[in-house]
């Protein structure tokens, strides 16, 4: 639903779970923003989370085709970076992950319908996916508001609300 909810750590204990059954596992983050730069080139904490809970080591340019080191919006980020987020090279990284990988985990970025370009958000990439959504809930004051608006968006698509995850951000809610 929102950014900070927990998407990360609920896409990594996905993956955790899924090397029971599944050999070869990988996290894909579609699209990254705020990067900082290393002695080994760009890094973004999600990515090394996602890609630490992988069974599978995989090119940067499929587990993460747009890492963009601006922490904004993706459509804002892409355009500093004088780029932009085509959801068909997505979906073509996707499709070459499946190939090689029993079960592939999409970690979005923010909430469900973040512009992704001019005239694409995330929710479109959702659908060109078609992939089960987990919807991640911070347990927060409004958090049922932002739940139930997203899981409107996601039917209005014609995708399928696999389950919630309720994340528990504040230990006194």
């Amino acid at each position: 639903t929102d950014t900070g909810v927990g998407k990360t750590r609920t896409s990594c204990a996905l993956l955790h779970a899924l090397r029971a059954t599944h050999p070869k596992c990988v996290g894909m983050k579609p699209f990254a923003t705020g990067a900082e730069e290393t002695a080994a080139g760009w890094s973004n904490d999600d990515v090394t989370q996602l890609r630490a809970a992988s069974t599978l080591q995989v090119m940067p340019e499929l587990d993460n085709p747009y890492l963009l080191p601006w922490p904004v919006s993706p459509h804002i980020a892409a355009k500093l970076a004088g780029q932009t987020i085509d959801i068909e090279h997505i979906v073509h990284a996707f499709d070459v992950l499946c190939e090689q990988a029993d079960a592939v985990v999409v970690e979005g970025a923010g909430g469900f319908v973040v512009p992704l370009n001019e005239t694409q958000t995330s929710a479109d990439l959702a659908q060109a996916l078609d992939l089960p959504i987990i919807l991640v809930v911070g347990i927060r004051l409004g958090c049922l508001n932002h739940a139930l608006l997203t899981q409107e968006a996601i039917e209005a698509r014609g995708l399928r609300l696999a389950g919630w995850v309720a994340n528990r951000l504040d230990p006194d809610m």
